[in-house]
């Protein structure tokens, strides 16, 4: 018997998710292979709930099949319908980064800026920011933090 039980109304509620995805594995005529299985455990990882297509005529095979799927995944049987068989397993939290404190990236901001003349179009520019940039109310970009300068380099300036 499988780890994961679902209530009729949640199994409901995943055939009709699954409807429209396509079969991510594909069990063939070698049956299910150690390869199999981590395939169908990585896809389970990825997306939570996947569809497997067997490629066998034997209802009772696939049956069986389908259970020890369902044991050696501990994944939830969601459905079983001619060769097609479901199954769900609640994806895993993803790790975060290792890096944290990472600034974030370029982003694209569009700045407009109207005419002074009532009837005119306003001017539109779509500029890239990067991560250390800002834009100002004028609609111009600075950077956000000054660049920090050696006091040997001020008095040479001077």
């Amino acid at each position: 018997m499988p780890a994961l039980q679902l209530t009729p109304a949640q199994r409901k509620e995943k055939r009709a998710e699954a409807h429209h995805l396509d079969p991510v594995v594909l069990i063939g005529a070698d049956g299910l292979t150690p390869a199999v299985l981590r395939e169908a455990d990585s896809a389970l990882k990825a997306h939570g709930l996947i569809k497997i297509r067997v490629f066998s005529d034997d209802r009772q095979e696939r049956e069986a099949l389908f259970a020890r799927l369902a044991d050696e995944l501990d994944a939830a049987p969601v459905q079983h319908i001619g060769k097609l068989l479901v199954l769900w397993r609640p994806v895993p939290p993803k790790e975060k980064a290792a890096e944290d404190d990472r600034k974030p990236g370029p982003r694209v901001v569009k700045i407009i800026k109207y005419s002074k003349r009532g009837g005119q179009r306003p001017e539109v520019k779509k500029v890239t920011v990067l991560g250390n940039q800002r834009v100002t109310a004028g609609g111009s970009i600075k950077r956000a933090k000054p660049r920090m300068t050696s006091a040997k380099k001020k008095l040479l300036s001077e």
